[in-house]
């Protein structure tokens, strides 16, 4: 009897430590998480000792760290009380921001396809990092793989560096020319720039950066980004009309083609005629 045919795994089935069936390793995940979460991470400094410097405490610092979770809600949310709102203005500005993470969420969801238990706590890590390391993997077991890698990574070095900074805000002193406020949005920048590869998207990125940077100026902090992300539709809107109209022409081009030799005929080439 002949051996049965040699079938390959399933796309994003593990096989082994490198095997054929999948399209990346596990060290290869682990890897390109940490090389997000602990140099994002570091940015935790520059949240703490601005947090502390607007008027909060160090035990109010880390459990805004420890339950908001969000860089740019509680970067805005201590803008807000250094600049002297209330705490439920401030708390609503850092929500306004934190919206998006909604819409990633619903992205991930069927993407990450997680046990119902464990929903509500990878809620809590959905943020800009995690989703670009999810999205940027080739399987589902990658995917998982890198949002819990990146997201617990992030989570530990977040809110441990913003006690550090909270603590060590006079020592640091300004964290402006440190930069480590810089670091979040270059890491993120790295991340979505290899996901540029067609049109639509290239044609994307430059628009939603215009548009954020013409209206920083007038528009409240968290209303640029997201006004910016209507970029994404319009873009999706002009393809889909270009589309359309290359696909009218084509419709039309055939109709042209048969109907010269018709006309021809009618000149004097239909059968019988000249003979």
């Amino acid at each position: 009897m002949a051996p049965p045919p040699h079938t390959a795994p399933p796309h994003g089935r593990k096989t082994g430590h490198g095997a054929p069936g999948r399209d990346k390793s596990d060290a290869a995940v682990v890897r390109d998480a940490l090389g997000v979460g602990l140099p994002v991470g570091l940015s935790g400094l520059a949240f703490g000792a601005t947090s502390t410097g607007s008027g909060l405490s160090v035990a109010q610092t880390c459990v805004l760290s420890a339950l908001a979770f969000t860089g740019a809600s509680q970067f805005a949310f201590a803008g807000a009380v250094a600049a002297g709102s209330s705490p439920f203005a401030a708390a609503a500005s850092a929500l306004f921001l934190g919206v998006r993470n909604s819409f990633y969420g619903l992205r991930l969801s069927p993407l990450l396809a997680l046990p119902r238990a464990w929903r509500p706590i990878a809620a809590h890590i959905v943020i800009d990092e995690t989703t670009a390391v999810t999205l940027g993997q080739p399987d589902r077991r990658s995917a998982r793989i890198g949002f819990t890698v990146t997201g617990l990574t992030l989570f530990v070095m977040w809110v441990a560096t913003s006690a550090v900074g909270a603590l060590g805000a006079r020592a640091i002193g300004d964290t402006d020319a440190w930069g480590l406020d810089a670091a979040g949005p270059a890491a993120f920048l790295a991340l979505l720039a290899p996901m540029l590869r067609g049109r639509t998207e290239r044609a994307v990125a430059p628009l939603a950066a215009a548009l954020g940077l013409l209206l920083l100026p007038v528009l409240p902090a968290g209303l640029p980004v997201l006004v910016a992300a209507l970029a994404a539709p319009a873009a999706l809107a002009a393809r889909r009309l270009r589309t359309a109209h290359a696909a009218r022409r084509g419709a039309r081009a055939p109709h042209a083609a048969d109907g010269a030799p018709a006309a021809e005929r009618t000149a004097g080439d239909t059968p019988g005629e000249g003979r």
